[in-house]
């Protein structure tokens, strides 16, 4: 497993009574572009601009940042080990170790692109029943697809095929390994529009032509906290507190616009 980590060193007030910063730990996803990857071996993406301005209106904490699988992260949290990971969506029905959630920090869209030739085949309106028989290709470890689809799954009226990342899933939908996947909207664009700069997606060549087929929904995501450290991390209410307070006051003051229209600018 990669890993990598960028330190921020907070001048602060002291959070303790010797006055020394609390070290804390937050987990990234590593595969998750634009909104949250590894480059470089360092942390990057919106979510990680996000947070990093977030921390920067605390007080008392040394914190890092380090990108590890999701399904790494998620098992980090579940077991108590890991403090905090970003980004999930809320689901305390099937991640009921994820407690509390930070407020929103970006609403995702997730919809479902398939090949062109699969959104030919029939209408494809309705999610999932209209996708029954096909090969979905999902991020694994992410809980994206709703209730029906869920279900759907277990009755095995359609296939889920997970793999490690974006680019991996749809390397794969390209190659019709899988006929269709499914992640938020932007990511979906943006790492199709990377492989191609990087020449790794021939689309209409050595790999298929796709197109979104439906929205499945739209999600918030957050910085999300282990409910199973036992008190373990002390300092928790206090820095959920604090970030609550620093994303709410960057969306008062204009600041967390200015982070996305930011990243999302030309460069």
């Amino acid at each position: 497993m990669r890993k990598s980590w960028l330190t921020l060193v907070i001048p602060a007030i002291c959070a303790t009574a010797q006055g020394a910063d609390i070290p804390v730990t937050i987990y990234a996803d590593a595969g998750y572009p634009p909104y949250s990857y590894e480059k470089d071996g360092k942390p990057v993406g919106l979510y990680y601009d996000i947070v990093r301005a977030a921390f920067g209106h605390m007080h008392g904490y040394k914190i890092e940042v380090q990108t590890v699988p999701w399904k790494r992260g998620m098992a980090l949290l579940k077991s108590g080990t890991g403090f905090a990971l970003y980004p999930p969506y809320m689901n305390v029905k099937d991640e009921p170790w994820t407690w509390p959630y930070s407020q929103p920090l970006y609403e995702e869209h997730v919809v479902a692109y398939c090949r062109k030739d699969v959104i030919a085949a029939k209408p494809r309106k309705r999610w999932p029943q209209d996708f029954y028989g096909l090969t979905i290709g999902n991020n694994a470890g992410f809980i994206i697809g709703g209730e029906e689809f869920d279900k759907a799954v277990q009755a095995r009226k359609l296939r889920i095929e997970e793999g490690k990342d974006s680019e991996t899933n749809i390397i794969k939908l390209g190659l019709k390994r899988t006929d269709c996947y499914i992640n938020d909207r932007v990511s979906i664009q943006w790492t199709i529009n990377q492989l191609k700069a990087e020449h790794k997606y021939d689309e209409g060549g050595a790999h298929a032509e796709l197109a979104e087929a439906i929205q499945i929904g739209s999600n918030q995501a957050y910085l999300g906290y282990t409910s199973r450290d036992n008190g373990r991390y002390a300092f928790k209410p206090d820095f959920v507190r604090q970030f609550d307070a620093a994303i709410l006051q960057m969306k008062r003051s204009g600041e967390m616009d200015n982070v996305i229209r930011n990243f999302f600018k030309p460069h």
